[in-house]
């Protein structure tokens, strides 16, 4: 038997900016999925404020994934055929309460890129597309598994000052996984994982703000 995650107990706080760090295999992903209501897990509770995302069908999921959160991957999963405008688009229709494509798109320093297409488009510039996109519905989290994995270090600066503002000016709550320990300094909090367990958690306590979210 193999346990993905084994008695992980979490509570994240709204408005919060965490890194995840840890091997890979310790855990990081699942955990994420779980959060994000992609997976399901085989036992205890997951919650997103007062909605319990255990025990529900998969469309009351989809309702609390178009609803409530923003994904950013390491790949950058944007559609080739359409422009950087017209991929934000796709979300900020299906969506309840949406920022404008284009106002997405200069909150992360794309403003004179929007009619450009994905291979006209640098991999730093890319991820920053799926970062408009993710945050174009106004997502109450956003969660990135290592959305800098795929760039230089250069580039990820950029990448991760777009998630830092995003987190400042809309109170998003997000949860980055990553491998790079350097960016750890710009986190409320640090959660180290290992062998499915939470090994450790470091608090940046002039940072952290002061309601919560669980999981």
């Amino acid at each position: 038997e193999v346990l993905a995650l084994d008695g992980v107990d979490f509570t994240a706080a709204a408005g919060e900016f965490d890194v995840i760090l840890g091997p890979s295999g310790s855990g990081k992903s699942t955990f994420l999925n779980l959060i994000g209501g992609l997976d399901v897990a085989t036992s205890g509770e997951a919650w997103f404020l007062d909605h319990q995302l255990t025990n529900v069908n998969e469309r009351a999921l989809t309702r609390y994934r178009r609803d409530h959160v923003g994904f950013v991957f390491q790949f950058y999963n944007l559609v080739p055929s359409l422009t950087a405008r017209e991929n934000v688009k796709l979300v900020t229709e299906i969506s309840r309460r949406p920022m404008r494509p284009e106002e997405a798109l200069e909150l992360v320093g794309l403003g004179d890129r929007m009619d450009h297409f994905p291979a006209q488009l640098s991999g730093g510039e890319q991820q920053r597309v799926a970062i408009a996109r993710a945050i174009a519905k106004r997502p109450d989290l956003l969660l990135c598994d290592e959305p800098t994995g795929a760039l230089d270090s250069r580039t990820g600066v950029v990448v991760l000052e777009a998630l830092t503002r995003v987190n400042a000016e809309f109170g998003t709550t997000t949860l980055v996984i990553t491998h790079n320990v350097a960016i750890r300094g710009i986190a409320h909090r640090v959660i180290n994982f290992a062998n499915g367990r939470i090994a450790s958690i470091e608090t940046n306590a002039t940072r952290l703000p002061a309601s919560a979210i669980s999981w």
